[in-house]
């Protein structure tokens, strides 16, 4: 495991998010395009799931296990031009937010490192792509909301 483990934000729709829901959270897939990217992860990184269209965190997993091979189709992908998301890891479901609290990004906009980089008008342009690393800050902020939300439907 890394000293300090990288926080990876992985974007996708709600569609795969869901499918990732169904397998217990123990499978991610990336992208063809991806590869080099999911190469630099270490077991024990974490992914934070931005779910587009509803624009929401929905919950983290820890990368257990190194990036391998596999096309067999899990994810639904886009619409007419689906991706097998073929670089996979194994994971661990570290906090699963319920769907009625997934917490919205525009009210954490303000607080996240990663979205000063752009104008505040274009803030959204921060979550294209599928993949990006965030502060050890924007991390902490990010798992504390989620469990604060979790937390408020328990």
């Amino acid at each position: 495991m890394p000293e300090t483990p990288t926080t990876w934000i992985l974007t996708g729709s709600v569609e795969n998010f869901a499918v990732t829901s169904e397998i217990g959270f123990k499978l991610i897939g990336f992208k063809e395009r991806r590869r080099k990217q999911a190469l630099t992860m270490e077991i024990g990184d974490r992914i934070i799931f931005y779910l587009t269209k509803v624009m929401a965190f929905g919950g983290s997993v820890i990368i257990s296990s190194e990036l391998f091979e596999d096309r067999e189709p899990i994810w639904p992908g886009k619409p007419g031009s689906p991706d097998p998301y073929p670089w996979r890891r194994e994971t661990e479901p570290e906090l699963i937010v319920a769907e009625t609290d997934w917490v919205p990004a525009e009210s954490v906009k303000d607080d996240l490192e990663h979205i000063a980089k752009w104008p505040a008008e274009h803030w959204k342009l921060a979550f294209q792509g599928q993949l990006r690393t965030v502060s050890d800050a924007d991390s902490d902020l990010l798992l504390e909301r989620m469990q604060v939300a979790a937390g408020a439907a328990a």
